[in-house]
């Protein structure tokens, strides 16, 4: 029984507050099916950065303290942040939020493995120490990947870009943290007892900045989509600024290929709606039922992304000029 204490002490913090995080989510896009990968993932992350500083300790000589001072936090942060850098490039997700509770999965799947590994090893009996490696490094893990997927979210999302570059802040933040943390300036009850003080005012300030700016996207795309699909359907498109490019193109283009853009354009805003439209069912407390037609349309929008061609598409990009956002709405369409 002792020995379920202190394993469920060293456990249970970490996955207990990424359970109120998900819980905290109005609009609950992070997935099941992604938290659970993510936590595996982190533990992978975890048993490479193991052996691999068991090699490093074997080989250069470096002791236990230099190790986790200096080396452990560049090199587990290196290997959780590759996750983060995966999400944040394949449009996996949207918001800040997101970002949060993806980064802190990727560190508590890390943290479980690491003290599973160590409660294994040491069999320690002090109560103490298990109560520290839970509430404290635990989190740490957890907490300091987060704000790496959230400094790097918000990158891309300002910059419009999402080059490997683009990430090195957020990782050296994480690091930087993670250093600090491992130095031992203060206590490690003093340590813990701030972590969870600052976090809970940390994250919730992170998720309401978030849900702010999501209303205020879902508000003014939502009726931007709209009017321009009116147009379309109505035939009045050729009256608006993007009608007057699109007739611009038909000197340079064959007709069917200008009347192929027209319908990706009418699908692109139609798949937008709909995500938009899933996101506000979700943020009123309902749970929006899965499209059958979805992956026809998405067959239909590879159909015409290929019939126009690289050159057709290139010219599309003053119409769509699509963000990290709007793409990650076709992958969220794409996942129901």
């Amino acid at each position: 029984m002792e020995s379920v204490v202190r394993l469920a002490l060293a456990l249970m913090p970490v996955l207990v507050f990424l359970l109120i995080l998900i819980l905290l989510d109005s609009y609950k896009l992070v997935t099941r099916r992604l938290v659970a990968s993510l936590l595996l993932a982190g533990a992978v992350a975890a048993a490479l950065s193991l052996v691999f500083h068991l090699v490093i300790s074997r080989s250069v000589g470096i002791g236990p303290v230099a190790l986790a001072r200096y080396v452990a936090p560049v090199t587990e942060e290196l290997l959780k942040g590759i996750c983060v850098v995966f999400l944040v490039r394949s449009q996996r997700i949207g918001f800040l939020v997101d970002s949060a509770i993806a980064g802190f999965a990727v560190g508590a799947g890390f943290a479980t493995f690491e003290n599973v590994h160590y409660f294994l090893a040491l069999d320690d009996a002090n109560v103490l120490l298990w109560l520290i490696r839970g509430f404290g490094t635990a989190v740490m893990h957890g907490s300091v990947t987060a704000i790496m997927a959230i400094v790097s979210k918000h990158l891309v999302d300002t910059h419009g870009s999402s080059s490997l570059g683009i990430f090195i802040p957020g990782w050296l933040v994480a690091a930087g943290l993670h250093s600090v943390f491992n130095h031992f300036l203060l206590s490690p009850n003093q340590a813990t007892a701030i972590l969870l003080l600052v976090l809970p005012i940390f994250f919730v300030t992170v998720f309401r900045f978030s849900e702010s700016r999501t209303r205020e996207w879902l508000g003014s795309g939502f009726d931007s989509d709209a009017e321009l699909l009116r147009l379309v359907n109505s035939g009045q498109v050729s009256n608006s600024r993007i009608g007057e490019y699109l007739e611009t193109l038909k000197s340079h283009l064959e007709g069917p290929v200008v009347a192929d853009m027209v319908c990706l354009l009418r699908l692109r805003l139609e798949l937008s709606i709909k995500a938009k439209g899933m996101l506000l069912m979700r943020q009123a407390g309902f749970e929006a039922e899965p499209d059958p037609e979805t992956e026809e349309h998405f067959a239909e929008l590879e159909y015409l992304e290929k019939s126009i061609g690289r050159t057709g598409l290139l010219a599309l990009n003053p119409i769509f000029h699509l963000s990290d956002r709007d793409l990650w709405q076709y992958y969220m369409l794409g996942r129901t």
